[in-house]
């Protein structure tokens, strides 16, 4: 089976196909994988907007670091976003200059922040996709559960299906196929990429995240090139219906509203954002909505379209690595350019598109 599998997709050579994976954690695994070197030349990987840091725009950042130099404040935040650049400076800078910050493993663990130092109040950066909603619905659910009053949340959190479909609809790059994103599946369910599928006619694939799985979900791909059907790759994990005990919890706490997104600007109920009596934990996100560039050189934003690969960003290996970022997608551990960079000196020319 193994042996077959990695032939067919080695020795592929009808159309050229362009196969977008909208997941952070796909394009981590594709990289640490070397999936694209047991590719066809006519099999191109690409990278779309699924990294939630890297798609997070600017202003967002911002506030968080004006957040962070308030006098009884602390911003509190995942690793990842720490090191992204605002319009003049990041996280890390601004609790060298006197920022109160805090990194966490779990959203969770602000709630026993806040019950120890009741006088000040923590922002944690909600960012993410349908896979942390819930976990922020539960932390605020929590909250309010047990009085907790000095937690807020500045929310930076976006919806998948609207972004694939403004892809599909603005035609910035080619794409013949996805490889939808497993995790956020597990919580949503497939019904959504189904009905893109049948309205764009492009294949939509569930895959899990081992690299048999994702060469798999590749495959079918393939195979599917030109048809409007979604297949679950994954349905040891991966529900028609979905997770609806999650679903309900971020219904409960969430409804969508606009977001923006890096690069692509305002797209209309592509977020989520608090509501009803949620709302008083706001710090302020529904205004987040510009994108201030730090470095205009830096093609972040067309790489997260499918438009570019990395290695073709004038930044890319020179002015942009990993130890100095001029982008998101340098930053985190789901960016691509994080990962392309990696591969370097191995890949530097870009083998087999990526």
């Amino acid at each position: 089976m193994r042996t077959k599998l990695l032939s067919y997709l080695r020795e592929y050579q009808g159309k050229q196909l362009r196969l977008m994976e909208v997941c952070g954690t796909h394009t981590a695994q594709i990289a640490k994988n070397g999936i694209p070197s047991l590719l066809s030349d006519r099999i191109r990987l690409i990278t779309g907007p699924g990294c939630p840091v890297c798609v997070t725009v600017t202003e967002y950042l911002d506030r968080l670091v004006e957040l962070s130099m308030e006098p009884d404040v602390t911003v509190v935040s995942f690793g990842d976003l720490f090191r992204v650049p605002g319009s003049e400076k990041c996280l890390s800078q601004a609790r060298a200059e006197g920022g109160s910050t805090a990194m966490v493993y779990s959203p969770m663990e602000v709630l026993d922040m806040a019950k120890k130092q009741e006088n000040r109040m923590f922002v944690f950066a909600a960012v993410g996709f349908e896979t942390t909603a819930p976990v922020y619905a539960m932390l605020l659910k929590k909250a309010k559960e047990e009085q907790v009053e000095n937690i807020r949340l500045l929310t930076s959190v976006k919806t998948m299906p609207p972004v694939i479909e403004w892809l599909l609809k603005t035609k910035k790059g080619r794409i013949d196929g996805f490889l939808a994103p497993g995790h956020v599946c597990a919580v949503t369910g497939t019904r959504e990429y189904e009905r893109l599928a049948e309205t764009y006619g492009v294949p939509f694939v569930v895959s899990g995240f081992e690299g048999m799985e994702l060469l798999s979900a590749i495959a079918g791909l393939v195979r599917l090139a030109g048809k409007g059907v979604l297949k679950n790759f994954y349905p040891r994990v991966v529900r028609r219906e979905g997770n609806e005990t999650a679903m309900e919890a971020v219904r409960e706490v969430f409804a969508a509203c606009s977001a923006a997104w890096r690069g692509i600007g305002v797209i209309p109920d592509s977020g989520l954002c608090l509501t009803g009596e949620f709302q008083k934990y706001d710090a302020g996100s529904r205004r987040l909505l510009s994108d201030h560039v730090k470095n205009k050189a830096c093609a972040c934003a067309k790489v997260l379209t499918g438009e570019l690969d990395p290695v073709d960003c004038p930044l890319f290996g020179t002015g942009c690595t990993p130890k100095n970022p001029q982008g998101a997608c340098m930053v985190s551990m789901e960016g691509s350019c994080f990962h392309r960079y990696l591969q370097q000196p191995i890949d530097r020319n870009g083998r087999n598109g990526r």
